[in-house]
């Protein structure tokens, strides 16, 4: 188990690096009981994931509507760990047993899109949405990785 002062400077480094590398906004530690450590949540400056059925649903809807559809970036979870870490799947569990999909302030801003509701598209960003968390891992050179990391099997995406 880490120390709290290292779960504080692995957040410090991961936030500055979201903030100040990749333009994140909105970003915030979220702690919890229940939880282990520490995890941040934050608006990147575009949409991050799509997943696969929602990217048939979206190309659909393009069809039939004869336009783009914009993808509005979606509030997303961050986990922060250092390198040396060893996780097992059942760590990875307790996370996810431990969190909501959304983070907080991801449901007002799906909510204000209100209109046109009942697109199938639009249920990806809602009820349809998967628990997935940017695994933020951290070198001893401060250097941070990402990866997605899913509560359950997802199918791959088509390119």
């Amino acid at each position: 188990m880490a120390s709290q002062d290292h779960l504080a400077s692995l957040c410090k480094v991961v936030l500055n690096n979201l903030e100040y590398q990749h333009d994140w906004t909105q970003l915030q530690q979220h702690t919890r009981a229940g939880l282990s450590r520490p995890l941040l949540y934050g608006l990147p400056p575009k949409r991050l994931y799509v997943h696969p059925d929602e990217q048939i649903d979206i190309i659909k809807a393009e069809k039939d509507r004869g336009e783009r559809i914009p993808q509005e970036p979606e509030v997303e979870w961050v986990l922060p760990v250092h390198l040396s870490e060893k996780w097992s799947p059942a760590q990875f569990a307790a996370v996810f047993d431990g969190i909501e999909a959304i983070p907080p302030g991801g449901a007002e801003q799906e909510a204000s899109e209100g209109e046109e509701r009942e697109e199938q598209w639009r249920l990806w960003r809602g009820p349809k949405r998967g628990k997935r968390i940017l695994l933020a891992t951290v070198q001893d050179d401060s250097t941070v990785t990402y990866y997605w990391i899913f509560d359950g099997l997802v199918k791959p995406r088509q390119n």
